[in-house]
Formats: structure tokens, sequence, C-alpha cells
């Protein structure tokens, strides 16, 4: 901690002396997952582009947003927790929320800056993550679910998490790159809780995935979408809004297809200001900014991920673009969001019980 204190003086006092020595273009770095803002292709709005300028219009001063993007939530942890950069808008998943602000990896907003938080509908608020709503303000949210290839896969196989373990598709089956995510597809298979802290249960996920692994053609992140979008693979759990995504892009001889498992992940993705942000004000205006009409519409839009803000599941234009089918796949009817949330969604794991994930993580891998 006291190293990643000096790391973080030393940063600031940087930043000081540029702007000191005749500096006039203010910088915010913000880290984001990939293909997940809207970015200006094809024709899209380009939020980072459209906030330097709205920030130039309203306060006079040059803007530039250095805009880097992560392909997991550990791997944007460890980068942080190391000290060996610095951002100062960050948009972590629900768990990882809770596990850096228990590690004080977070500051504290200061919400007279973010007033358009109050678009943020009330059943997302209060979560277990962020129970006093201190450090975070949703950004998106969503479901995993199973994508598959329906020119390949039998549409009777396509049911629960079963399909992610059949045998018939050896070779085409994609699984997530990251431990939580991985143990979570077994772990919901097998009805052990995400959460539990017993070793046993653990081992048991464990055994799944290694049962599992003789099937599998790779593991991925956001290399799923290339794969199946070729029809390179032909089954993998991803986040529901992605789907969308790789039915857009998808090859003249692939037919992708969704469903969600009966038990399956809730999450909610989350913009933060970490410790280290060498600009917390500067970093709520573009928090605040985020929400607004124009990019909160166009990001969901873009994304395909579900919205807690009601500026966007209300408007017409958004209403109209996405469609029927678009929309009961991303807002399904859960009955209480909270309930299921509160039962179903990863929480933060101690130190003991992440250890002991990620030493059986490693073995899967090489195995």
């Amino acid at each position: 901690m006291k190293k990643w204190l000096v790391l973080c003086a030393a940063a600031i006092l940087t930043a000081l002396c540029l702007s000191a020595c005749g500096g006039d273009t203010l910088t915010l770095n913000v880290y984001n997952w990939g293909e997940y803002i809207s970015d200006g292709s094809e024709g899209s709005f380009d939020t980072i582009r459209e906030f330097e300028k709205w920030y130039k219009e309203t306060y006079g001063v040059k803007l530039r947003v250095n805009y880097t993007t992560f392909s997991s939530n550990e791997d944007m942890y460890n980068k942080l927790s190391s000290g060996a950069v610095s951002y100062d808008v960050i948009i972590p998943s629900d768990y990882m929320i809770a596990k850096m602000a228990e590690e004080n990896l977070l500051l504290p907003l200061n919400f007279d800056n973010i007033p358009n938080y109050e678009y943020i509908n009330d059943t997302f608020k209060g979560l277990y993550y962020d129970k006093e709503n201190r450090y975070s303000v949703p950004y998106a949210y969503g479901i995993v679910g199973v994508i598959y290839d329906a020119n390949i896969v039998d549409e009777a196989d396509a049911k629960d998490w079963d399909l992610m373990w059949n045998e018939k598709y050896q070779g085409k089956i994609l699984q997530f790159n990251n431990p939580r995510d991985a143990f979570g597809t077994a772990m919901y298979k097998l009805g052990i809780s995400v959460n539990t802290t017993d070793k046993a249960d653990w081992d048991r996920a464990y055994n799944e995935l290694l049962t599992q692994r003789p099937y599998v053609y790779s593991y991925v992140m956001d290399e799923i979408y290339n794969a199946m979008e070729s029809g390179e693979a032909a089954i993998g759990a991803y986040y529901a809004g992605d789907y969308f995504t790789m039915v857009d892009a998808q090859a003249e001889h692939v037919d992708l297809k969704f469903y969600y498992p009966e038990r399956t992940n809730l999450y909610v993705d989350a913009m933060c200001i970490p410790t280290c942000a060498q600009n917390k004000e500067l970093a709520e205006i573009f928090i605040n900014y985020m929400l607004s009409e124009e990019p909160a519409v166009a990001n969901a839009e873009y994304t395909y991920y579900a919205s807690p803000n009601r500026i966007v599941y209300e408007n017409e234009t958004y209403i109209a673009d996405m469609g029927e089918e678009a929309l009961a796949i991303l807002y399904p009817d859960l009955g209480s969001f909270r309930d299921r949330y509160n039962e179903m969604a990863y929480q933060n794991l101690d130190k003991e019980m992440l250890r002991y994930m990620n030493s059986l993580w490693e073995n899967v891998k090489i195995n």
C-alpha cells in the first residue's frame, strides 16, 4: 500500500508540473472493456470525441481522452493494483468493484458533480457490491447466456449448460478465459453456489472443467467474436449484448442463436474512479456526461447491453431501433431483479478462496 501511495503521489506531482509548465490541454484516462462504447464506427455516435468537443464548448478548455481497453476484470485489477499505471475512470464488474473498494483502490464519488445519477433506476442502487452507493455508477447490466450456431448444433441439444459439455461438438466449444466466469459455468451446471466457501464445491467444479477440457477449442474473451462470427467455433458462453454484435457480423454460412440457462450469472458493470486518478472532478464530469441522453442511448444501442438508465429504456427511438426480439433478450422478465441478482450474481471472494480458485484454474489451463 505504501508503494501504491508513493506512485500515486509521483503521478499527481508530474501532472501538476506539466500543467504549471504551460500545458493547456487536459487529459482524461479511461479504461473500459473492449467493444463497450459507441465509437463512431459505421456512422455511430463517437462518445469520446463528442465528450471532448462538449467539454471544450462548455468549459473553454481543450481535452484529450486516452481511451484503452481490457479483456477481463482480472487483467484490469492486476494492472491497476501493481501501481504501474493510472486511470481516471474504469468500468469494472460488480464483484471486482467490491474487491477494489475493500482494498481501498477506489475513491468515493462526489455526486454533486454527477446530477444525472437520478436517472439510474432504484433497483440498481444499494446492491451488495456498493451498498451505500459510494464508489460506483451503473453503466450496463446483463445476463450470461449460451450462443450457438444452429447450422451445426442440433436444436434438441441447445439446453441449459449441458451444451457446453456435449462431446458431439468436440473442438467447437469456447470457454471463458477467466477463472470466475469459467468456474461459474461449471457451478451453475452442478447447482453449486458461485459464492461458496467450501473447497469441496470448488473441487467438484474443477473436475467438471477438466471433463470439459478435451472438448474445448479455445479459452477466450474478446476473441469469441471472430471465432463465432466466422464459424470457426459453434458454441460459447458470453454476455447477452455481445450476441447481437456477433449476429450483425456473422458469415453467410453461420446462423447464431441464443438462450439463457436456468441458472446463470446476472451482472452489473459500473463506472468508478480508482484511487490513483489524476483528475477526480474531471472524471466525475465524464461519468455525468455518460448518463446524459445522447451518449447513454448511443452506447446502449452500440453495445447491445441492457441499460439501468431510464432515459435509455424509455427512449422511443431506442425502443424502435432495438426491436422486440432484442428487447425481449436484453430485458427479460425476471420478477424481482434484485432478488434474482442477489441469488445468482458473483460476490467478492475472500483472499483464501481467490487463491484456491486461481490455483485450480492454472491446473485447468495446464491440463
